[in-house]
């Protein structure tokens, strides 16, 4: 299995990377003006990062022609899910109340993105932007107290974005996200 994680500059991209190596996956931190043709993967990470993406989209390098030629699963973190968003016809930008720390996410239906998470679970937050107005090409799946959108995936493609952060310690579930999103490019690899 092989998962590469884009960077756009996050954080926390390294732990993106760190978890998945710990969950045996191959995988590297690739720049995200890497070349789609270039990807030889059966997964990508659109990681987080510093760009706002009301004014800075165009940081996030090539990740529109990842969403555009993909036939592997993709998964946005933070502004790896508000750029997808964005990027098929919905609105992101600064949040009415802006998240940073520890938060409830409330599950509002199943995905296999989130098998084995309780109902509600907490998670890491830092972001000063989120997806206003999701695509209706995407579904919602999750949100919490102050952000309806905390966890979506396209209706057809097996994308999946969420706002919170997995990758971090004090996300509950963080390692399960991951190894149901590695199940998800398992199945979409046969």
């Amino acid at each position: 299995m092989k998962i590469f994680v884009v960077d756009n500059g996050g954080q926390w991209t390294h732990r993106e990377w760190r978890v998945l190596k710990y969950l045996d996956v191959e995988t590297e931190i690739i720049p995200n003006t890497t070349p789609f043709e270039d990807l030889d993967v059966d997964g990508l990470i659109l990681s987080g990062g510093a760009p706002r993406i009301g004014e800075e989209a165009l940081m996030l390098g090539n990740s529109g022609d990842y969403l555009d030629k993909a036939k592997f699963p993709i998964m946005g973190i933070c502004v790896g899910a508000q750029f997808m968003a964005l990027y098929y016809g919905g609105t992101a930008g600064p949040a009415s109340i802006p998240e940073f720390g520890k938060t409830s996410v409330i599950i509002e239906e199943e995905n296999e993105l989130f098998e084995g998470v309780t109902n509600p679970f907490q998670v890491w937050e830092s972001h000063n932007d989120e997806v206003k107005i999701l695509p209706d090409t995407f579904k919602n799946f999750a949100h919490s107290k102050d952000c309806a959108h905390q966890a979506f995936a396209h209706k057809e493609k097996p994308f999946y974005g969420v706002q919170f952060h997995p990758e971090v310690e004090h996300t509950e579930y963080g390692e399960d996200i991951f190894k149901n999103f590695i199940k998800i490019c398992a199945k979409y690899k046969k």
